[in-house]
């Protein structure tokens, strides 16, 4: 690994974002509008939005993500400028942390920003502390960039970038808790839920809306989704192809 290669393929990618004006709409806007209009639906329930609005402040930021990641990535490769950029002294492993930074990066200014507005403006409120709120929205929203760059690896277009996300994130949806304790679930099912990541991530949510103070189990679920983003990264730069065929 390259310092020097890897600070110039974040800064590449950052530019690039910075004059992308509709993929930093849909990045900042999307999620907000769609926590302002869970608010309103719920603004005549007193505590719906509360017990709604944390779980599903760290569900949207991974969604978006994981969409704007995997497009962005499959378009360099369909592109040929990963190509070209294979061709210099750059790995795949500069390429892959350079763009996990920078979305990375992206995904901390997208969870800051979403969960400025929903206890700023939405007045969203729960037990534990904010600050646990906003850490596990942010590493979700990582979470959301890593997966995207490793499915990006296996579609051939971007139509086919997101026909991933379905087959990959629906299924977490149904199983991480988000309709019911994962405990109710059939043996099957439950063992599943626990190797998917957005299990971890509710899980983590639902003890903050509920709890005070954080303990052991809340460091545990963040650990994990720590160790899901790593293994994304790391099997992205082993999957990675140089082109489109």
């Amino acid at each position: 690994m390259n310092p020097r290669i890897l600070f110039a393929t974040t800064r590449r990618v950052l530019q690039q974002l910075r004059h992308d004006h509709r993929t930093v709409a849909l990045m900042l806007l999307a999620p907000t509008l769609i926590m302002s209009l869970l608010a309103w639906i719920f603004s005549a329930t007193p505590g719906v939005f509360d017990r709604w609005g944390a779980t599903l402040l760290g569900i949207f930021p991974l969604i978006i993500m994981f969409l704007l990641t995997s497009v962005a990535t499959l378009r360099e490769r369909s592109g040929g400028t990963l190509e070209r950029l294979l061709a210099l002294p750059i790995s795949k492993v500069d390429f892959l942390l350079g763009y996990g930074i920078a979305f990375a990066l992206a995904a901390t200014v997208q969870a800051l920003f979403v969960s400025a507005v929903a206890f700023g403006l939405l007045g969203l409120t729960v037990t534990g502390p904010v600050w646990a709120v906003v850490l596990v929205a942010v590493l979700v929203a990582v979470l959301g960039s890593t997966l995207g760059l490793f499915v990006s690896a296996f579609a051939n277009s971007e139509f086919q970038a997101v026909q991933f996300m379905p087959a990959l994130l629906i299924p977490q949806l149904m199983l991480c808790g988000l309709f019911g304790a994962r405990e109710l679930l059939p043996a099957p099912l439950y063992a599943l839920s626990n190797v998917l990541p957005m299990s971890y991530a509710v899980d983590a949510m639902k003890q903050l809306i509920a709890l005070p103070t954080i303990d052991a189990s809340f460091w545990r679920d963040i650990a994990v989704v720590g160790c899901f983003i790593v293994a994304a990264l790391l099997s992205g730069a082993a999957t990675l192809r140089r082109r489109t065929p």
